[in-house]
């Protein structure tokens, strides 16, 4: 269950996918099958090459992406590899504890 995402916020990550950028998107989320993990963090592209080079970069695999219809294609990271990617990129504003 997704939750604590502003329609602004949104915006913006699709505005950013859409111009062909690499976008974040944090937010709060709950699924039993990931037990302790409070939030996910999308990062999104519609240019699919463009981001497994990126995925390729922390050791994430093409086929990892969440390929969708509305072109608003992602990764989910979750738990120690999202807050160690985030670090990474330099985007401490979305690592939330």
């Amino acid at each position: 269950m997704a939750f604590g995402i502003k329609k602004a916020e949104l915006k913006v990550w699709k505005e950013k996918i859409d111009s062909g950028k690499i976008a974040f998107l944090t937010h709060y989320w709950l699924d039993d099958r990931f037990p302790g993990c409070t939030t996910v963090t999308k990062v999104g592209c519609n240019d699919l090459e463009q981001l497994a080079r990126w995925g390729s970069k922390h050791g994430l695999k093409k086929e990892w992406i969440h390929i969708r219809p509305d072109g608003y294609s992602h990764y989910d990271l979750i738990g120690s590899r999202q807050k160690e990617i985030l670090i990474k990129e330099g985007r401490l504003d979305l690592i939330w504890e």
